[in-house]
């Protein structure tokens, strides 16, 4: 079956930590995605104020701490999935995207993961 990575993402400077409701509500979905054999992985990240950039460009490497007030959204988390296909994959992250409150503004970003060659 194929994978796919869900990436999160959120307003930095809007989007708060989830209260204790929207705690269970997540918890009860992570059960139920990972009793279904569909949840591989999932994290969430910490403040890019605690991250560092690195960048390669025109032959030189260059590093930028946090935090990056330039962007407006950030990658707040991940979640790896194993899927019969795209569209229930999809319809986890949609899932997923309304256990938040309604004034968050969250996207996520899914993608299908590249399997090496013979896998």
């Amino acid at each position: 079956m194929p994978r796919f990575m869900s990436l999160i993402r959120l307003d930095e400077q809007t989007s708060g930590r989830p209260g204790p409701e929207v705690e269970e509500r997540m918890k009860a979905l992570f059960e139920e995605i990972t009793k279904a054999g569909v949840m591989l992985e999932t994290a969430g990240l910490t403040p890019t104020s605690e991250g560092t950039r690195l960048t390669w460009s025109g032959g030189r490497l260059s590093a930028t701490d946090g935090p990056f007030t330039e962007t407006k959204e950030v990658v707040g988390g991940y979640a790896i999935l194993q899927a019969k296909d795209k569209a229930e994959a999809l319809e986890w992250a949609r899932r997923f995207l309304q256990v938040h409150p309604e004034e968050w503004n969250i996207t996520c970003e899914v993608r299908q993961i590249e399997e090496p060659p013979g896998a």
